[in-house]
Parts: C-alpha cells; sequence; structure tokens
C-alpha cells in the first residue's frame, strides 16, 4: 500500500483506524526482536542403488548440517550400503518396483526430522552452503524452501551445465508422500500459497547428468521404460508427458519429442498465469528446441515468440530464435538475437536454463556468423571479451583457436592470444585449443601444448587420446602406442584407446599381444576378433566389426602402409558381408583414397560376375570422371541411367 500511496485503509471504523498507526510499530518492534528457531531438526533421505562411486562425497558434504542420514537402498551388490554406515545413516532396505516414489516414501516414513531434506547420490551440497542450509531450518513460517541446483552436462571442467530450482527441503508433516514412478513429486507442496514457499540460493550440485554417469547407469533406458509404465499406469498428466518427451529428446528421437510436448505446451499455452518455478518454461524451450533439430522453422519461431511472452526473460529461447533466423538463411535476426542474449545475461533458475547462454554461447554463434562476413576484429574482440571475463568458458577459447586459424595466424600466436586473455587456463580449455590447432594443421604447436597438459596432469585420458591420433596422423605409430597403453584399466576411454594402440602395433608390424590381452575384456567381441585375426589368428567372425575394419582401412590406405592393409582387407573378406557388398565397400575406400585403378577393378569384378548394372555403371563413371576420361565417364553414366530407367 505504501508503495502505490495509499496508507489507510478505507471503511474501517474510527477506533479501529485510530488504533492501527501504534499497533503497527509494536508489530515492528516484536518482528525485530524475533529470532529465527534454532531447536528444529533435519533428516536427509535418500534412496540409492549402486552408487558407491559418488555416495560418500554426497554424505560428506552435508553430514555436518543434518541430525539424521536415512538411506534407503533398493538392492546394491557394491559397497554403496557399508559407505553410508561410514557416515552414520540409517540403512533401509525395500525391494525395488520400479517406482521412485515408493522408495522415497520409505525414507520419509523413517524420518524423525522437523524439516525433509532430499538428495541423491549423485549430489553434493556445495561448498561452504552448508551452515546457510543450516539457518533454513528456522524458518518456520515457511513450508517448502527452493534449492539452486547446478547440473553439469559435459565433461566437469568445460563448465556445460544448466540451473534450476529444487524444491528439496520441506516440512516433515504426516501423510506428506511423493508421487510418480519417475520425476516423483509432493504434488501438495507446489499447490502451498506462494507464502509459505520460498525461493532460496542455497547450491547444491548434480554430477549424474554427466555423459559418463548416464552411460554408466543406463539412465535413458532406464527412465524410458519408468515413464512408459506410469502413463500405462493411466497417469496422463502433463509432466508425465513432458517426462517422456524429454527422455526422446536425450536420444535424438526429435519427431516423437515433438510430439509428447505439443499437447502440453498448448494446455500451459492457454493458462495466463503460469508460474515461472515448474517445468513449464523448460517444456517450451525443449519444444522449440526439438522444432529445430527437425528443421520445422516456422513452426520453432511461432512456439518461441508464445514462450518469449509468458517467459519474456528466458534467454536460452532467444538464443534458439537466433539458430532459427540462421537455419533460415536471415544471418541479420540471427545476429540480433545473439546480441539480445548478451545483453539479457543468463536466464533465472527458474526455467533450468542452461549456463552461459547469455554470455560464451551467443557470442560464440555470434562470432561465427561476424568471421563468415569477414568481420574478423569484431567477431575475435567478442571471443577474447569473454575469456577476460570468464576464463573458465573454455568453449570460447576454442572457436577463438578456430577463427585465427581459418584466417591463417600461426599456431604460435594463437596460444600467445588465447594466453593473454585468459592465464592460467584449466587444463580442459587448453586440451580444447591445442585439438583445434590440430584440426587446423598446426601439428608441433598442437603436440606441444598437448604434452604440456599432461605433463601437468597425466591423468588426462582425453588429452592424451588427443595425443595419440596426433601421432597416428603424423605415422609415428610406436609413439602412439605407447602413449595409448598409458590410458588406465578401468577408464572410460580405455576401449577407445586399445583399439588405437592395437592398430598402431598392426599396422607398424610390431608385436601386440600384450595389447590383446587386454582388448579381450574392453572391446566388444567382434572387435577384439577382428585385432586378433589381423593379428595371424583365426578366431570366429561377425559383420558387426566391418565398420571398424573399414575406419582402420581408410587410415592404412591414407599412410600408404600397402602390406598391412592387404593383410586387412584380408581379415575383411572373412567378415561374412555379402561379396556384393564387399566390393562396393572396398571400392569406397580406394576411390576416397585416389586409388582409382584399384576402385575400377572392384566395380569391374562385380560386372564381370554379375552383368552390368546401374550402382556399378555409376562407380564406374565416377572412377572415370576422376581419372578424366570424360567420355567414358559419360558413356557410363548414360548406360547406369538407361538401366535404372528399365
Amino acid at each position: 500500500r505504501r508503495r502505490r500511496g495509499r496508507t489507510s485503509i478505507a471503511g474501517l471504523p474510527a477506533a479501529v483506524a485510530a488504533a492501527l498507526p501504534a499497533l503497527g510499530r509494536r508489530a515492528v518492534a516484536v518482528a525485530g526482536r524475533a529470532t529465527p528457531r534454532t531447536d528444529l531438526t533435519v533428516s536427509l533421505c535418500m534412496i540409492v542403488k549402486d552408487e558407491e562411486a559418488m555416495l560418500g562425497r554426497c554424505l560428506a558434504s552435508v553430514r555436518p548440517f543434518v541430525d539424521e542420514l536415512v538411506v534407503v537402498d533398493t538392492g546394491s551388490t557394491d559397497r554403496t550400503v557399508e559407505i553410508a554406515r561410514e557416515h552414520g545413516a540409517r540403512i533401509l532396505h525395500h525391494e525395488w518396483t520400479h517406482d521412485f516414489a515408493a522408495a522415497r516414501n520409505v525414507s520419509l516414513e523413517a524420518a524423525t526430522g522437523d524439516w525433509i531434506l532430499c538428495l541423491d547420490a549423485d549430489e553434493v551440497l556445495s561448498e561452504g552452503e552448508g551452515p546457510r542450509l543450516r539457518a533454513l531450518a528456522g524458518r518456520t513460517w515457511r513450508e517448502a524452501l527452493y534449492l539452486v541446483e547446478t547440473n553439469h552436462t559435459e565433461e566437469l571442467e568445460i563448465g556445460a551445465s544448466t540451473r534450476h530450482l529444487a524444491l528439496r527441503l520441506f516440512r516433515n508433516r504426516p501423510g506428506r508422500r511423493f508421487s510418480g514412478r519417475l520425476h516423483e513429486q509432493v504434488e501438495e507442496l507446489a499447490a502451498l500459497p506462494a507464502q509459505r514457499r520460498e525461493v532460496t540460493d542455497v547450491r547444491i550440485e548434480h554430477y549424474g547428468y554427466l555423459g559418463e554417469v548416464r552411460e554408466q547407469k543406463g539412465k535413458e533406458q532406464r527412465n524410458r521404460v519408468l515413464v512408459e509404465q506410469q502413463l500405462a499406469d493411466g497417469d496422463d498428466r502433463a509432466f508425465v508427458r513432458f517426462n517422456l518427451g524429454s527422455e526422446h529428446m536425450a536420444s535424438g528421437e526429435f519427431a516423437e519429442a515433438v510430439e509428447q510436448f505439443t499437447g502440453p505446451w498448448a494446455e500451459a499455452y492457454g493458462i495466463t498465469d503460469v508460474p515461472p518455478q515448474g517445468f513449464v518454461p523448460i517444456l517450451g524451450s525443449r519444444l522449440v528446441e526439438s522444432l529445430l533439430a527437425l528443421g520445422r522453422l516456422e513452426e520453432g519461431e511461432r512456439t518461441a515468440l508464445q514462450v518469449l511472452e509468458r517467459f519474456p526473460d528466458f534467454t536460452d529461447v532467444v538464443l534458439l530464435r537466433g539458430h532459427l533466423a540462421r537455419l533460415a538463411g536471415d544471418e541479420d535476426a540471427a545476429c540480433a538475437h545473439y546480441r539480445r542474449c548478451l545483453v539479457m545475461g543468463d536466464a533465472p533458475p527458474a526455467y533450468l536454463p542452461s549456463t552461459g547462454v547469455g554470455g560464451h554461447l551467443a557470442a560464440r554463434s555470434l562470432a561465427r556468423i561476424l568471421a563468415a562476413r569477414g568481420e574478423h576484429d569484431e567477431a575475435e574482440a567478442l571471443l577474447e571479451d569473454v575469456l577476460r571475463r570468464s576464463p573458465q568458458q573454455v568453449r570460447a577459447a576454442e572457436t577463438l583457436a578456430e577463427l585465427l586459424r581459418a584466417r591463417g595466424v600461426p599456431g604460435d600466436v594463437v596460444l600467445a592470444r588465447i594466453a593473454a586473455c585468459a592465464p592460467g587456463m584449466l587444463p580442459t580449455g587448453r586440451h580444447l585449443v591445442a585439438a583445434a590447432l590440430h584440426r587446423s594443421g598446426a601439428v608441433e604447436e598442437a603436440e606441444t601444448e598437448l604434452r604440456a597438459v599432461l605433463a601437468a596432469r597425466p591423468g588426462y585420458d582425453a588429452a592424451r587420446l588427443e595425443l595419440v591420433r596426433l601421432l597416428l596422423l603424423a605415422d609415428r605409430l610406436p609413439e602412439a602406442a605407447d602413449e595409448a597403453l598409458r590410458v588406465p584399466a578401468g577408464s572410460r576411454l580405455e576401449p577407445d584407446a586399445l583399439r588405437n594402440a592395437a592398430f598402431a602395433r598392426l599396422a607398424d608390424g610390431a608385436p601386440v599381444h600384450d595389447v590383446l590381452a587386454r582388448t579381450a575384456d574392453a572391446l566388444p567381441g567382434a572387435e577384439h576378433a577382428l585385432f586378433l585375426a589381423w593379428a595371424g589368428g583365426s578366431p570366429a567372425l561377425a559383420p558387426a566389426a566391418a565398420e571398424s575394419a573399414l575406419t582402420m582401412l581408410n587410415a592404412l590406405a591414407r599412410m600408404e602402409r600397402f602390406e598391412a592393409f592387404e593383410a586387412l582387407v584380408g581379415v575383411f573378406e572373412r567378415l561374412g558381408l555379402p561379396w556384393r557388398r564387399r566390393r562396393e565397400l572396398l571400392a569406397q575406400v580406394y576411390l576416397r583414397r585416389g586409388f582409382l585403378q584399384s576402385a575400377a577393378e572392384e566395380w569391374m569384378r562385380v560386372v564381370d560376375r554379375d552383368g552390368p548394372d546401374a550402382d556399378a555403371l555409376r562407380g564406374l563413371a565416377i572412377v572415370a570422371a576422376r581419372m578424366g576420361l570424360e567420355e567414358d565417364a559419360a558413356t557410363f553414366l548414360a548406360d547406369a541411367e538407361a538401366l535404372a530407367a528399365a
């Protein structure tokens, strides 16, 4: 009322109106003496299964700031239960019924605290946040409190992440329970009056969306099964459709995602006062992103405008408008959207936004367009400014290196410019820059940078594999094999490292038995058999190894390692592919590497055995054209078209 200039309430009895000022002063005085309660307790409630890799870190981060740990185990076969017990947790066992809510409710029923804190094993309370979390328990006028959760979505040091408000701390009330097989919620809390809920800035970190973690735990397939079962149970709410669409989207099934998102978005858009907390903003954003991926640009733009009508400060959707405009060929509009993102900054965490949309992501997109137009100074200045303000945005360094190299800046100058903007850059950033140098042909500078990264961080397997690829391309096979074998057993990159080590040894004619001893456990059976056969063994071979064989044949042809090439061709012929298909694939290898006579011989073998057909004649036409035999090429092509028409 004071903000609106209204200091009295019309229609009150005179006596009441006269008493109000004094009563107001007393209320202010009492409020000033009030202090939050300090005697309320907090119970951490968790459900776990096979979480030995992450559980200890989670419990250590929060244990000093809660009064009890209630951990429900749903069938662990590793050290999960032992780790929980070491941290003083009360362990309950619950048979997994493919229902997250049912498991969580076991923990709630056992909790004795005044407040419930829910965390997963792959989440941690951010450093320094413990006392602030504990202080929240004194807010007796609240029933539920949102924490700010950062979801790390790429290799950790690259810094890719999203943020959202997670309702994780709430009063322990009889009958207050979760519902939903997947992405379970306490629906009662979302329906509370706004005055009973509060958005805090206490931070937690979530590592379960890192690619390595999702692969190890098979989350995508598990989540899909659970949400489909929820639908089969008759739960057809918009939130369930959103969850299923999100799983389709994570698997690259964008048409299916759009099918699930469209109805819930239309329903939500029809409501004029949708609160920012909840799934509706990210529902709209994901629908736009899926339409973009499908090339349905006009639909994407219409939907983006709807989302921004409801949530005008959702920077992620402005960025998507930039991508839509760029794909539609309107670079001026795309640049305008990207510039608007830089002015807006990142969106509020209530929207589950991506980190850096209002910074390096928009700057990189804008810089690429500017560089393509020849506006190099502005493009490079944009990225250098991002790096000066946020040296941890290492993708900006990678893009800057790419743009500088594209206009011929020497590799050592690229490194110097980036170091001037971001001194002391993380090893991940230096790796990305080195990879950009390598791709652009600055091999010496790339190798020097990669070796410096590995000297500082010997266990950085991704950088080591980049060095292995560089050495392979330089035909330094013994060094490549030695570097690859430094990747330890159990690393998620061990399979790639062993593929490269086995290839380098076999291509060089070197002993490979020590490598094959590891590939037996680390590689799929078909691939291990492929290497074993190339080494002179006689295992059963399968067509599943054909793609790997072709990749290596292409590399050997490029390196002109003809003896190894012939040996691997012999193995390729035994993989069980149809004879005609083998001829076509080998012809493509020869053609790609410029061995035109060999490509012609493969196609002629097809013609000699099966007679001329359209595909074989088209292959011969391509070979003839590459040889400069234009008349022959035209004849072959005309005959191919005639056969195809017949």
